[in-house]
């Protein structure tokens, strides 16, 4: 079931300009979806959520340190393509992510904008 706590994160995503007021309501509608389909993920234990994380190479900020809940996943990804570098390829990511794969799976760097970008499953 959809908890508050996923909702709220979608909402400090908007405020923080993470995603969309358009985004949010797709992931919100996302939530409904799967919330109504009422169907047991199977992950009591494992992975429950995917860290995507951009800093700054030259001063190692973070620019971006997006979380989300595990059943917004295909979601997310789909929303964060037009972001990513063209080193990351988001369909391999998907397929480690699907085989249960724990800890940082991405870490590449980008010397043209200055960034580096790192996924997590966690």
């Amino acid at each position: 079931m959809t908890t508050t706590e996923e909702r709220m994160q979608i909402l400090k995503m908007v405020q923080d300009g993470q995603v969309t007021a358009e985004e949010a309501a797709r992931l919100l509608e996302a939530l409904k979806e799967k919330d109504q389909k009422s169907e047991p993920t199977g992950r009591a234990e494992g992975p429950r959520r995917l860290r995507i994380r951009v800093s700054d190479l030259e001063t190692g900020r973070h620019k971006v340190n997006i979380n989300l809940p595990w059943n917004l996943i295909n979601v997310g990804m789909h929303m964060g393509a037009r972001f990513a570098p063209e080193e990351i390829n988001l369909e391999e990511v998907m397929q480690i992510i699907q085989t249960g794969t724990e800890g940082k799976i991405v870490d590449v760097e980008d010397e043209e904008d200055k960034e580096r970008v790192e996924i997590f499953v966690e």
